[in-house]
């Protein structure tokens, strides 16, 4: 954005919509039932965040268990929807931080601060949920974590990028605001 001489008012809500996106793609990952699903046929396994549902080799309806039922499900979910809710925290103040005609940078920063805490908080939910999922529950056939998963990664990477983007942009406070004379490297015969 600064380097290669783009206007700050054109450029001014990248990075609110990067977050937002980053709220769509929380919220498919949160109501999404491809967490774990089988890889082959005949499909008998699918299971997301909140529950595992299974059903005979031969068709038949699919029988569905709560995962609240396990402590681990409940950390898996508790620690997930922190991460995802410090992430609507943070799209809700980028969006009053970019509004603003003059930005308060240091406001910005504590913005990245909090992305790092809610993927710190998303990535411990992704972490325990194939771990003890893969340990206390009998899974039958072969089995892939699947898309559902992968937007909550997607969603905790991220977290981590824009953080990073949203700490070292008050580096560049003069060069966004214009403060900063222009640098011509033209010499005269």
């Amino acid at each position: 954005m600064v380097k290669y001489g783009l206007d700050y008012t054109r450029c001014r809500w990248i990075l609110p919509l990067l977050l937002g996106i980053g709220v769509i793609f929380g919220i498919i990952a949160l109501a999404g039932r491809g967490w774990l699903e089988s890889q082959t046929l005949p499909y008998v396994q699918q299971a997301s965040l909140w529950q595992n549902c299974r059903r005979p080799d031969r068709g038949g309806e699919w029988s569905c268990e709560s995962l609240m039922s396990y402590a681990w499900g409940r950390a898996a979910a508790a620690t997930y929807l922190v991460g995802f809710l410090l992430l609507v925290i943070c799209f809700a103040l980028a969006i009053i931080a970019f509004a603003i005609d003059t930005l308060r940078f240091n406001f910005i920063r504590g913005i990245g601060g909090l992305l790092f805490v809610a993927a710190v908080f998303s990535i411990m939910g992704l972490v325990i949920y194939p771990v003890k999922f893969s340990s206390e529950i009998e899974m039958t056939g072969i089995n892939m974590f699947s898309w559902a998963y992968g937007f909550g990664w997607t969603t905790a990477i991220m977290e981590i990028c824009l953080g990073f983007f949203f700490c070292c942009l008050p580096n560049y406070e003069d060069q966004i605001l214009g403060n900063v004379k222009p640098t011509y490297f033209y010499s005269s015969p």
